[in-house]
């Protein structure tokens, strides 16, 4: 099996033993549990109808109903089987699911102790999670309840608990990463699609999400206020020798050979381009439009961008 390669995964509990491989199996690099997570984190803010993209700006209720939605994601990400009495039946165990804001202070209710935990944390200001598996059995719970009758882990609790993954990334929100100053020019224009060329102005050589373009575009059609066809942000940009890659495979080779990050599905990455020079030899290049392209340089004058390659 495969928990059997892990240290201090004995065979002590073999219902946990057997859920956390099956867990593994299907998601061996937490991929796919960092895009539920990152997905609940997205549907909260709304940024598409909102302009939100900042916990704080959530209300309370919406705070409080994170963990639901991380439940909810969870199971239509991994087709979960509903649990008898538990959240979800993994591999015919029953299992609670679990979130909290801060690792590991799970709130665990009566029908759940004796029974297996998947808890979950996560930070978008951190752009980091992880997950874990523990038993709520009696010794590992503090003694004290809330009104609920609900309890948290002690600290052999906490050191029982069996990682699935620990501080791993979660898909960054770059606008928790730019300074005020450039909030706010990205967000002052009133024009859904001058915000959005601000946004690519402003915020280079750096991956940035979909939800993050429907955010600042604030329309229901945020993805035309990108593409190159008509009026998008690529056809704005060009004169200011700005180029965005996107997830298509012809782009994220050009991304690539030019030394920026790769853009991965739903994932844009701007960048100022100038003609290679001597000055350039040292630089990552290729060939657009006919001729040999770098990223530019604060010394590079500003000229017309090339096309990018066909999609």
């Amino acid at each position: 099996m495969i928990s059997d390669m892990l240290p201090g995964m004995g065979p002590s509990d073999p219902e946990l033993v057997k859920v956390y491989d099956q867990l593994i199996r299907n998601d061996h690099d937490g991929e796919r549990m960092a895009r539920a997570i990152r997905r609940t984190f997205d549907m909260l803010l709304d940024g598409q109808h909102t302009g939100r993209f900042r916990w704080d700006q959530l209300h309370k209720t919406e705070k409080t109903h994170c963990g639901t939605l991380v439940e909810i994601n969870l199971q239509r990400e991994f087709d979960f089987d509903d649990g008898s009495l538990l959240d979800y039946s993994i591999s015919g165990v029953e299992v609670d699911c679990k979130y909290s804001q801060n690792l590991a202070e799970w709130m665990i209710p009566p029908e759940a102790r004796g029974r297996l935990l998947l808890g979950l944390w996560a930070s978008d200001q951190a752009s980091r999670w992880s997950a874990g598996l523990v038993r709520a059995s009696e010794e590992h719970l503090n003694p004290g309840a809330n009104r609920d009758a609900k309890r948290t882990l002690n600290r052999i609790g906490r050191e029982a608990i069996r990682w699935l993954h620990k501080d791993a990334r979660l898909q960054e929100n770059i606008l928790l990463r730019l300074p005020n100053r450039d909030i706010e020019a990205i967000f002052n224009p009133k024009s859904g699609q001058q915000r959005i060329n601000e946004l690519f102005r402003r915020v280079q050589q750096r991956l940035i999400s979909r939800a993050v373009v429907a955010t600042v575009a604030t329309q229901e059609d945020y993805m035309a206020r990108v593409r190159g066809s008509k009026n998008g942000a690529r056809v704005h940009l060009r004169p200011e020798g700005i180029v965005i890659f996107g997830q298509y495979q012809s782009h994220v080779q050009a991304a690539v050979k030019l030394g920026l990050p790769a853009p991965g599905p739903g994932e844009f990455v701007a960048a100022r381009l100038a003609r290679r020079r001597l000055r350039h030899q040292d630089l990552p290049y290729m060939e657009l439009d006919g001729a040999q392209w770098v990223v530019a340089t604060a010394d590079d004058p500003v000229e017309h961008a090339p096309l990018l390659p066909k999609t």
